[in-house]
Formats: structure tokens, C-alpha cells, sequence
């Protein structure tokens, strides 16, 4: 699926000398994945997929696709065996307007809060960024800044949960002495 995402992409490129609209990538994986869900004999691919992308027509993008073939756009969204607890994470974190930086730790810390041994060195971490110029940015993040912006994430996860068990202190010992 992704080589023929890919070569979908090149012909759309030779085509039109212009790079093809997220959207419609999409629509072609999933309507490849569909087919084989609806002739029998045809085992489906049975894959979900996170497409992330730019295009000039409607900026920055990214789509959730379903083994069905059914896709869906996101502004901030995760799958996989935790998916549920990184979404509700997300719907109370994020924010529109939040910088790069922010949406790396987030990002971070959906991980963090969702895989069991979430280290450096089974991570990597990108971003893709419009300059000014209107030239497209890749970032790929070395292991050792991952292992930095994830040691903080990990010191102000342990620091809430800290504050949040003191104040649940606080409260049981403020019902006890009301009690009392």
C-alpha cells in the first residue's frame, strides 16, 4: 500500500508538475484497501495508517485511516493498543495555537502516557515545517534531543502526578478531620 501511495504520487507529480493533494492520496490508498474487503477470496490488508501532510490547498493535514478503507481527518489523533487513554490526553491538551516545540513534548507525552518502555532508542521523532520562503522542512530529531525532550516530559509527568497525590492527601485528611 504505501509503494503504490508512492507511485500514485510520482504519476500525479509527472502529470501535473505538482505535488498530489493529501486528500486525494488518501482516498487512493483507502479505496485500494476497500476493494479488498468487498470481493471474497481477497484477504484485506487489515492496516490502519496516520497520513500526515502540506499541501497549498488546505495547509497542514493528517488522516486517520481504518482497515475498512474508511479515512477521517484529524487535527490531533493516535491509534494503536492505548489509543483511547492518548485521546482523551489530547483532547484536553491540545491547542491550535501551540508552537512546535509544545507539540513535540505533547506528542511526547501521549507516548509516554501510552506505550509501556518508552525510551530514545525506540523513537523517532520528526516534524515538518512551512519556512517563510514556502519551502518544506523535515526535521528529523537526533536520539540524544529525543532523550532530552522526553527526560523532561517524564520529570513534569512525575511532578503532576506528585502534586495530584499530595492534593488528594490534602483532601482525605481534610474529610477526616471534618469527621472527627
Amino acid at each position: 500500500l504505501i509503494n503504490q501511495a508512492r507511485v500514485e504520487a510520482q504519476r500525479y507529480k509527472y502529470q501535473y508538475g505538482e505535488a498530489v493533494p493529501v486528500e486525494q492520496l488518501v482516498e487512493k490508498v483507502c479505496d485500494q484497501k476497500q476493494l479488498y474487503t468487498q470481493y471474497g477470496g481477497q484477504r484485506p490488508f487489515g492496516v490502519k495508517f496516520l497520513f500526515a501532510g502540506y499541501d497549498d490547498h488546505f495547509g497542514y493535514q493528517l488522516y486517520l485511516s481504518d482497515p475498512s478503507g474508511n479515512y477521517s481527518g484529524w487535527k490531533a489523533t493516535c491509534m494503536g493498543q492505548n489509543g483511547n487513554a492518548g485521546q482523551s490526553l489530547l483532547k484536553n491538551e491540545y491547542d491550535d495555537s501551540m508552537t512546535t516545540d509544545q507539540c513535540l513534548k505533547l506528542a511526547l507525552k501521549v507516548l509516554h502516557k501510552t506505550m509501556e518502555s518508552l525510551t530514545a532508542d525506540n523513537l523517532d521523532l520528526f516534524s515538518l515545517q512551512k519556512k517563510d520562503d514556502g519551502a518544506m522542512v523535515h526535521t528529523v530529531y537526533p536520539h540524544d534531543t529525543v532523550a532530552t525532550l522526553l527526560a523532561q516530559v517524564k520529570e513534569e509527568q512525575e511532578a503532576a502526578d506528585r502534586a495530584a497525590e499530595a492534593k488528594a492527601n490534602q483532601s482525605l485528611q481534610q474529610k477526616a478531620a471534618a469527621t472527627a
